[in-house]
């Protein structure tokens, strides 16, 4: 890798003139998980929320997960003070020879990456945002629900059956047709004061943003409920919100041939989620 072409915009292992092996598990098998969150001159968002997500990913995966001192260090190397931008924080397994067995000691790799914060149309907030329906369904593996691992083929796969730049996101259901999540957000329905968001027991990434919302819905004089949730249900909900790290939260107001009008829970939770 040309991290001087790079700016030293990563470290790998806290090195800013380390590569990563061609034999490293998390580009062979996608062996590995990661996280992307904002940091606020200078400052992760909400670390100890994400450090404790990275943590307990790594642990469903029995990856060694970096410590808690070394990522803080990584981000105040590449990160300065009067800047706003994304950090992503990639943890592999490590390098090993052909073959799926792990090899006993093996040493977990840890990248961290500065990224430029994404852009979005002002009129997703002010306006909403029309969401596309996916074709392709999210297969079942409890062991992986939940967790943010490097294999992401289903999203890549997903978000390719759109180019219309009018679309913000694709809504994912599994192979039992729940809805379960969007290609980059979480979702929620709300049905008056009753606000639900599907159960990740089976498969999808538990973020941080949907975190917070569960915790903070009686703020808003919400009853979070976690459950099962299927499409023609969502269709009945008062609104519907997709919500992750670095966009806060969203309104949905067209999908599937139904229109909602603008209301203003997404910007609340927003506010809530970015701040």
């Amino acid at each position: 890798m040309n991290l001087e072409a790079q700016n030293n915009q990563y470290l790998i292992n806290g090195k800013p003139s380390a590569g990563v092996s061609t034999l490293d598990r998390g580009l062979a098998y996608g062996d590995g998980v990661f996280r992307t969150f904002l940091v606020k001159n200078g400052v992760p968002h909400h670390w100890a929320l994400q450090y404790q997500k990275l943590s307990q990913d790594c642990q469903a995966l029995e990856i060694t997960c970096p410590g808690n001192e070394e990522l803080l260090s990584d981000i105040e190397t590449l990160f300065n003070q009067t800047t706003d931008a994304v950090a992503k924080i990639i943890v592999t397994r490590g390098e090993s020879s052909r073959g799926y067995a792990v090899p006993a000691g093996i040493q977990a790799n840890r990248v961290v990456l500065k990224l430029a914060p994404p852009t979005y149309p002002l009129s997703n907030q002010t306006q909403g945002v029309n969401l596309h329906l996916c074709e392709l369904k999210l297969g079942i593996q409890t062991k992986l629900a939940g967790v943010k691992h490097l294999n992401r083929l289903e999203n890549v796969l997903a978000r390719m059956e759109w180019s219309d730049t009018k679309i913000a996101d694709g809504l994912l259901m599994d192979c039992d047709d729940n809805v379960i999540e969007c290609t980059m957000s979480n979702i929620f329905a709300r049905f008056g004061k009753k606000l639900i968001t599907p159960s990740l027991d089976q498969c999808g990434v538990a973020g941080i943003a949907r975190d917070r919302i569960i915790q903070s819905a009686k703020r808003f004089n919400l009853d979070v409920k976690i459950e099962a949730l299927k499409l023609d249900k969502l269709m009945q909900a008062d609104e519907i919100i997709i919500c992750n790290s670095l966009f806060g939260a969203w309104q949905v107001v067209s999908f599937n041939g139904k229109q909602w009008a603008k209301q203003g829970l997404d910007s609340q939770l927003r506010e809530m989620l970015l701040n």
